[in-house]
Formats: C-alpha cells, sequence, structure tokens
C-alpha cells in the first residue's frame, strides 16, 4: 500500500496557499481525486478538500478548466 503523502512529508496542516502541492491531486478537468487515486489517509483527504475549496474561494485555483 502506498504510503501518503503528506504523512511521509510530515506535513501536518495542508495550506491553502501552496497550490504547486494542491494541484498534484487536481485533474485536468479541476476535480479533486478521490482518496483511492491520490493514497491519501482520510485525515489528509479531508484537509486537502477543504484546502483546494480555500484556494477556489481565494481565486489561487479556478473553479473549472477554461
Amino acid at each position: 500500500m502506498v504510503q501518503c503523502y503528506f504523512c511521509s512529508q510530515n506535513i501536518d496542516k495542508i495550506d491553502y496557499k501552496d497550490t504547486d502541492a494542491l494541484k498534484r491531486f487536481i485533474s485536468g478537468q479541476m476535480k479533486i481525486y478521490p482518496r483511492r487515486k491520490t493514497g491519501l489517509c482520510a485525515k489528509h483527504q479531508r484537509q486537502l478538500k477543504k484546502a483546494i475549496k480555500r484556494a477556489r474561494i481565494a481565486g489561487l485555483l479556478p473553479f473549472i478548466a477554461s
């Protein structure tokens, strides 16, 4: 089984301003990848979801692909 990316990097909180890290977990259509595809643990998948949504509201990530 693949270890969680954020657990292996010892990252406790996922920062919504770090768009480079967030883009790894978004498809070309700007959809958030499911947990089975990302390999994240449940805790970090929930934090990732919140961080991506916050980045979209702040205008750092687009809602849809253009």
